[in-house]
């Protein structure tokens, strides 16, 4: 009920605008009285609009005068309220957030500021610093985009290990499946080949048998006829009839008899049989107590996402050339302040005191110099003919040429709203570079002079000039799908002191395994 008069209040102020003619916001505390009255002011804190008597309570009470009062006419619509979802509630008291300690990041409650916080020197109100502050949104969205990525990409994964986990799962029945019927295949062969084999073996062994039973019932017959004779020769028969018999007989019946004790010391008993080998044969159990194989569950991470653990190569240097600066007569002791090589194995440098840069060959012999306006502080090879200087003297980031013939001459100058120490190249469109007395330690600035924040969270810290300066190493990295580039930025403190000596060094990488 109370939203719906508001509502209709609300519509009061904002009444349906005549073409032509000027919008009037009414004073809501005079509405209220049924009295319109032309609104001057909007205070954010009451969250309404009001004339100029209705505001003058803000300075007559004390309590009111912290609330901030704008010109109506400034706002051109109400300001909605915005459902924060508890986010401007402190967690542990549950009271509205009004404070920020600066010194630690954190966000305060009237509770904390007082309890907490109240030894902290850096503790203000959150209005003050909310529209000059630096706004980290895009990093915020940034690192959300990226967290939500890489959430998709869990997902989209663990959808595929779920549909191969139940795809290895039906494998299973189907592989067993096809060893039985490959088994019941080979038992098929195996009783085809068997029963041929059998078939031939018994087909000869008969072939022996019918044969030694064939020549055994010749001999019976043989011998039963001999024993008829014998018998009627001895009956019917004369002496001399008898005599001739017995040594015919003889002879033959010996024969016979041979023959017959030949055949018995071979008799034999044919048995037919077939016996798997060792391996075949199965133990008296159920296939359950005794399964032909292993069921195995393994958790493996792809190729593609297993970290790379970085191994630290060996580094060997071994000096080849050096090079004494002495201070000359009208030139100071050099202070080079910035190196770096050039892709032809040049050596440019740049001398902090004396306001100059400096070409080296590979036997460090000056074989270039150029004389700058300022006081250079590091230098940076861009591409094979181009150095980017940065200088403490002014906000600016110099590109010089240098030609093959070792000529040096100024090709452009970016200015820039931060002053710049050590300066690196991020990749082939940016650089980092380091700040000087500035909160943010360390910031990207791209080859067509756009300047940004890097995203990493550094401490509220100002490094004033020579104490700290940063470099940027790259590393190539194999990740989920696809191969991506992450980088290690790496700082260290430093003071530079004035160099003896410069030497040029090589160095020989043996990696170890």
């Amino acid at each position: 009920m109370a939203e719906k008069e508001s509502e209709n209040l609300e519509n009061k102020f904002f009444s349906n605008v005549v073409p032509g003619r000027v919008k009037k916001i009414l004073c809501q505390p005079c509405s209220r009285k049924n009295t319109q009255t032309v609104a001057e002011v909007f205070c954010s804190t009451c969250d309404e609009f009001q004339c100029t008597e209705c505001s003058n309570v803000h300075t007559t009470h004390v309590f009111l005068r912290n609330h901030k009062l704008v010109n109506a006419k400034e706002v051109k619509t109400k300001p909605g309220s915005i459902d924060m979802k508890g986010l401007d509630r402190c967690d542990e008291h549950q009271k509205v957030l009004e404070f920020f300690c600066e010194g630690e990041n954190q966000l305060c409650c009237s509770t904390c500021a007082i309890v907490v916080h109240r030894k902290c020197h850096s503790v203000v109100e959150i209005q003050r610093i909310a529209g000059r502050s630096v706004s980290t949104r895009s990093e915020l969205k940034v690192k959300l985009q990226e967290a939500r990525e890489k959430a998709v990409t869990v997902v989209k994964y663990t959808k595929l290990s779920k549909e191969r986990l139940d795809q290895d799962v039906k494998e299973v029945t189907l592989k067993i499946r096809r060893v039985r019927d490959d088994v019941m295949k080979m038992f098929d062969e195996l009783e085809v080949s068997v029963a041929k084999d059998a078939e031939s073996f018994k087909t000869e062994t008969l072939d022996k048998l019918t044969k030694k039973q064939s020549d055994n019932e010749k001999h019976i017959t043989h011998a039963t006829k001999s024993l008829e004779t014998i018998d009627n020769v001895h009956q019917k028969g004369t002496a001399s009839q008898q005599f001739i018999m017995e040594q015919r007989m003889k002879k033959q019946i010996d024969e016979l008899s041979n023959n017959v004790d030949k055949e018995c010391q071979r008799l034999e008993t044919v048995t037919f049989s077939f016996d798997f080998d060792e391996t075949l044969k199965l133990p008296p159990h159920s296939i359950s107590d005794y399964v032909p194989g292993q069921l195995t569950i393994k958790y493996s991470v792809p190729e593609t996402m297993k970290p790379i653990t970085p191994v630290d190569p060996i580094v060997k240097l071994t000096k080849i050339a050096s090079i004494d600066l002495k201070q000359t007569k009208h030139v100071k002791e050099p202070l080079y302040s910035g190196l770096d090589f050039l892709p032809d194995d040049r050596l440019f440098a740049v001398d902090n005191k004396n306001k100059s840069c400096l070409i080296y060959n590979k036997r460090l012999e000056k074989i270039g110099s150029y004389q700058l306006l300022y006081i250079p502080q590091s230098v940076v090879a861009v591409s094979e003919e181009e150095v980017a200087i940065t200088s403490t003297g002014g906000y600016k980031i110099d590109f010089l040429h240098v030609s093959e013939s070792n000529g040096i001459y100024l090709n452009r100058t970016y200015k820039v709203s931060t002053k710049y120490d050590s300066i690196c190249m991020k990749d082939e469109r940016n650089f980092i570079v380091g700040t000087i007395d500035n909160t943010r330690p360390i910031r990207i600035v791209s080859l067509s002079g756009e300047e940004k924040d890097f995203g990493i969270n550094f401490p509220n810290k100002k490094y004033p000039l020579s104490t700290s300066a940063f470099t940027y190493i790259p590393v190539t990295v194999t990740k989920w799908f696809s191969p991506i580039d992450t980088s290690i930025l790496s700082t260290y403190m430093t003071s530079r002191a004035t160099p003896e000596s410069l030497s040029r060094t090589t160095r020989s990488r043996n990696h170890v395994v």
